[in-house]
């Protein structure tokens, strides 16, 4: 693939263009996120639907029309964007890089810590940069709550209690396959939480992880087939503070899903919360003792943010961005997840 940035490049009259790798319902909107910056152009998008081809050729009518990464690798591109079922995330994102193409993949990038190493080694050999759609991040209200943590006025940090309820499990049937998914509710949703969490507190040591997860009410740690609908894990860090997270598909939880982000330090507290059960509204309060200040109220619209902000940064630069390391950190803390809860 002959690419069309140089690894210094700043590009001014020439938009990276990019292929996009499977245009269902978040694929097609993280497309018109990055193509609403003005800063990238889709060259090519690729479906097995037709389907979904014809509902993403609305959107981006210039874009060929084609029908796998094959043949988007054939075509002139400085980037692909990713949003297939997970077991075909590392792979595609492999092949992306060996090719000269940055990537920016959905969540998970990989189903074990070493896929996602395998590709984040991919991405530096190549220096080509790498994103992944860890969108929770990109929220008003965790921004503001990061905040707070950097400059230090929480003081010291004890207890981080992240939630994740979702009162419906996944639409399609992958999502059931351990061997195409990596795992049930924790790789799907409680990626996000221990993202959150080592991202809000820049990534501190964690030297202590204990788990339990369940199937239809039943511990899995035998059944490693099993694909997990409630789980939770806490996790000890070396400073001696503690993360709490808990994650599950269809639980009774009375709305559509319970979403949550609680910091608590020496000097107050922080939380993000979803307001309503809604996936996408979100607020953000600020504790001191028993009284409260609300730091941010929806709406907000964050879904497509952490897309724009990769599609941005590929147009000033294509190069590896060592950020993207984190990745593995994040990985490596789902894996023990995982494998706390067998033993």
């Amino acid at each position: 693939m002959t690419n069309t940035l140089t690894q210094e490049q700043t590009l001014t009259d020439q938009k990276p263009r990019l292929g996009f790798l499977g245009v269902g319902w978040i694929g097609r909107h993280r497309m018109e996120a990055m193509l609403a910056t003005g800063q990238v152009s889709a060259a090519a998008i690729a479906d097995p639907s037709a389907e979904m081809l014809q509902a993403a050729a609305l959107v981006a009518p210039q874009a060929k029309c084609v029908s796998n990464l094959d043949e988007l690798l054939a075509e002139d591109l400085d980037g692909i964007v990713i949003a297939t079922p997970s077991a075909q995330h590392a792979e595609q994102s492999l092949r992306a890089l060996q090719a000269g193409a940055a990537v920016f993949c959905q969540k998970p990038l990989g189903r074990t810590a070493g896929e996602v190493r395998a590709v984040v080694d991919a991405a530096r050999a190549a220096d080509r940069l790498l994103g992944v759609d860890l969108s929770y991040r990109e929220t008003k209200a965790m921004q503001a709550i990061r905040a707070l943590l950097q400059s230090q006025q929480l003081g010291t940090v004890m207890a981080v209690d992240l939630t994740f309820h979702n009162a419906y499990g996944p639409d399609k049937p992958w999502f059931y396959d351990k061997t195409l998914s990596g795992g049930g509710c924790v790789i799907d949703l409680g990626i996000h939480l221990v993202d959150l969490a080592l991202w809000a507190l820049d990534f501190p040591k964690v030297v202590g992880i204990t788990s339990h997860l369940l199937a239809k009410g039943q511990p899995i740690r035998s059944r490693t087939d099993a694909v997990e609908d409630f789980g939770v894990a806490t996790l000890e860090l070396a400073s001696g503070a503690v993360i709490r997270l808990a994650c599950s598909w269809g639980l009774h939880a009375g709305r559509d899903c319970v979403i949550g982000a609680s910091f608590f330090g020496t000097e107050g507290g922080a939380e993000m919360r979803n307001v309503g059960g809604s996936f996408y509204d979100l607020s953000a309060e600020r504790f001191s003792g028993t009284s409260s200040e609300r730091l941010v109220d929806p709406p907000d619209e964050w879904g497509g943010r952490a897309a724009i902000g990769w599609a941005r940064q590929l147009s000033q630069s294509a190069r590896f961005d060592p950020a993207a390391e984190r990745l593995i950190d994040v990985t490596e803390i789902i894996d023990r997840i995982y494998e706390t809860a067998r033993l």
